[in-house]
C-alpha cells in the first residue's frame, strides 16, 4: 500500500529555516523530519512512498540520491512550486490507481498506530479517515473578574478540541473531489465528504506533534531525544 507525503509546501512560519530548505527536511537530531515520518510507516511494514515535491524540491532529491534507502521505494514527483494540498495530491493520481492510499503531511510526527488506522478505515467504508488528535496547548487558562484571577489552569491537550493530525487514508474515489492546483484537501473537498458521511475520524490519545515554529521543532527535538516517537499506543 502506498503512502503519500506532502511535501512542497512554502513553511512560512518558520522562515528561520525554509528561506534555504524544505520544511521537510528541517533536520531534527541530525536527521530530516521526513526521514522519522517514513520510518514509522515503515516499522508497520509500508515502505512504498510517494513524495509530493514543490518548494524547493531539488534539495529532497538531492537528500534521497545521495543516502542510500534501499529498503524503500521512493517516487519524488513534482506536483508544482504553488500547488495546493488538494491539488498536489491530484497531480498523483496517475500513481494511485484502483487502491487505496494513506496520505499525511510532512511536518508533524506521530506514534498512531498505522496498522490500527488502516483496520479502522476499512471496517467503515468511507471515502477517508483522518488521525483526529489533540494539539499540545501552549497556554494556560486563566478566568478573570476585572483584574481578579478567579481560576487558573497549567496548560493541558484536554482543554483543545480535536484537530486533523495528518496520518489519513483515502479510497481513489478523492479524486472526484479534487478539482486542479488551487484544491486545498482540507476545505471544499474534505467539508463535503463530511456531509456526506464519508469521512471519519480515528481518534488518537498518543504522540503528535507538528513543526510549524522554533518552539515546535524543540519540542520534536525533546520528544525524539526521550523517543515518545517510538511509544505504542
Amino acid at each position: 500500500m502506498k503512502v503519500v507525503i506532502l511535501a512542497g509546501g512554502l513553511g512560512t512560519r518558520i522562515a528561520e529555516y525554509t528561506k534555504k530548505i524544505p520544511k521537510p527536511m528541517i533536520q531534527i537530531r541530525n536527521k530530516p523530519l521526513i526521514v522519522y515520518i517514513m520510518e514509522h510507516y515503515s516499522r508497520y511494514g509500508f515502505n512504498d512512498f510517494y513524495i509530493a515535491l514543490g518548494y524547493k524540491g531539488n534539495l529532497i532529491r538531492k537528500y534521497f540520491k545521495e543516502n542510500n534507502f534501499n529498503n524503500w521505494n521512493i517516487k519524488l514527483v513534482d506536483t508544482g512550486s504553488h500547488s495546493m494540498t488538494g491539488g498536489r495530491l491530484k497531480r498523483l493520481e496517475k500513481y494511485l490507481k484502483n487502491e487505496s492510499f494513506f496520505l499525511t503531511y510532512g511536518d508533524g510526527l506521530s506514534n498512531v498506530n498505522i496498522k490500527n488506522l488502516l483496520k479502522f478505515h476499512v471496517k467503515h467504508e468511507k471515502i477517508a479517515t483522518i488521525s483526529a488528535v489533540r494539539p499540545p496547548a501552549r497556554f494556560g487558562f486563566i478566568k478573570l473578574s476585572g483584574n481578579k484571577v478567579r481560576y487558573f489552569r497549567e496548560k493541558s491537550s484536554l482543554d483543545q478540541g480535536w484537530i486533523n493530525g495528518g496520518f489519513m487514508v483515502f479510497n481513489r474515489k478523492i479524486f472526484n473531489y479534487l478539482k486542479d492546483d488551487l484544491t486545498f484537501l482540507e476545505k471544499d473537498p474534505m467539508e463535503k465528504l463530511s456531509k456526506k458521511n464519508m469521512l471519519y475520524a480515528y481518534k488518537h490519545k498518543g504522540f503528535w506533534q507538528c513543526m510549524d515554529t522554533i518552539r515546535d521543532k524543540e519540542i520534536l527535538e525533546r520528544c525524539i531525544k526521550e523517543k515518545k516517537h517510538l511509544e505504542k499506543k
